[in-house]
């Protein structure tokens, strides 16, 4: 450089306004910003399918980008449908069993079994509870099933509701995706040229990004999805409905501590309580062994590329981003861990010598 660069009144102006500005265009597209990162990861993800797709049509970045949009869909929309029909099949169908198990008298009879009564006696002697009465407990869960076809009507409106809102977002990603693709290097050649980093700095940013941003979707969508299909058989061969109860687990495997235990467990003492103890032995077993170990094994083993970051980083990051962002934090939180860790290795190497200098005095 022929000289040193000087910050002017002008300049702070510049970037004052500038600020404001992006806080402005941030307010903006907030509502849609969730749809907006889940396309740039999505494109960090297809960017090596959609490169040999653009190889093979040439110069057309507008095909090539559209033909990867619908790859997108026919391998996303197509199987949610059908798993989303079959979801809706068999729930309605276990609803209706239970429906008929308690008003055909399984309450009492759970209730009479001799494990419920000496696990209600110790609960009614030893705790510092009200009296569980199981009398109020029946009559209570009955007048909940009893209730259930109307609490159904409404579930089912929230479910298409959601199910709406899923498909607007969706296309709204695909939207922001398509565009993504086509303009992949322009994008990042802005970015490296906005951003005030040396060209190793910004390439160490930016992988670091890809790289967390490839691990969380992987690490999280991907050992969920692996314990719901494992959860599912294991509860098919005990005799409930696989996919329902699969897809359950896959969405409890999302909640930190107690994961896919949520679901088996209760499924297991059920089997137990009902006279299937080889069943319930098999589930409990086939739970912790099998789908247990997948979220021990599968999920450090696709995140280990999370910035360097150790086990105990990588759950807090998952844990404080699904508080504060919901189910997306499971990605915002290693990202935002991430970016700051890469951001503080950068601030170590430009403040190197005063650190040293500070270490020794």
């Amino acid at each position: 450089m022929s000289g040193k660069f000087k910050i002017t009144s002008s300049h702070w102006v510049i970037v004052v306004a500038l600020l404001a500005a992006g806080f402005a265009c941030f307010l903006l597209v907030e509502p849609y910003i969730n749809s907006i990162v889940m396309a740039f990861i999505i494109s960090l993800l297809m960017f090596p399918i959609h490169d040999k797709i653009e190889t093979r049509v040439g110069s057309q970045k507008n095909l090539a980008s559209l033909l990867s949009c619908m790859l997108l869909s026919v391998i996303i929309v197509l199987p949610l449908l059908f798993v989303f029909a079959a979801i809706v099949q068999q729930g309605s169908t276990f609803s209706q069993n239970v429906y008929q198990w308690v008003t055909q008298g399984g309450i009492q009879a759970l209730f009479e079994h001799p494990w419920i009564v000496k696990a209600l006696s110790i609960i009614n002697t030893y705790l510092p509870f009200d009296e569980i009465k199981p009398q109020e407990v029946g009559q209570k869960i009955a007048q909940f099933a009893t209730s259930f076809g109307t609490n159904l009507v409404g579930i089912s409106a929230k479910i298409l509701g959601d199910a709406t809102s899923f498909l607007l977002n969706f296309f709204l990603m695909l939207f922001v995706l398509f565009f993504l693709l086509r303009d992949h290097d322009t994008i990042i050649a802005a970015i490296r040229h906005i951003l005030p980093l040396s060209r190793s700095q910004e390439d160490k940013l930016l992988e670091e990004v890809e790289k967390v941003s490839k691990s969380a979707v992987m690490g999280s969508f991907l050992t969920a999805i692996a314990q719901g299909f494992a959860g599912g058989i294991g509860m098919w061969l005990a005799g409930f409905q696989g996919l329902f109860w699969g897809t359950m687990m896959g969405f409890a495997s999302f909640i930190p501590v107690v994961g896919t235990a949520l679901i088996w467990i209760p499924a297991a003492i059920y089997l137990f309580l009902t006279g299937d103890t080889t069943w319930g032995i098999f589930l409990t077993i086939w739970s912790i062994a099998v789908v247990g170990s997948i979220d021990n094994l599968l999920r450090p083993f696709l995140m280990q590329g999370s910035a360097g970051m150790n086990t105990l980083m990588i759950f807090f990051s998952l844990l404080g981003g699904l508080h504060l962002f919901g189910l997306i934090g499971l990605i915002y939180g290693p990202l935002i861990f991430a970016i700051t860790m890469v951001l503080f290795n950068i601030y170590e190497e430009e403040f190197k010598h005063f650190l040293d200098e500070q270490d020794q005095n």
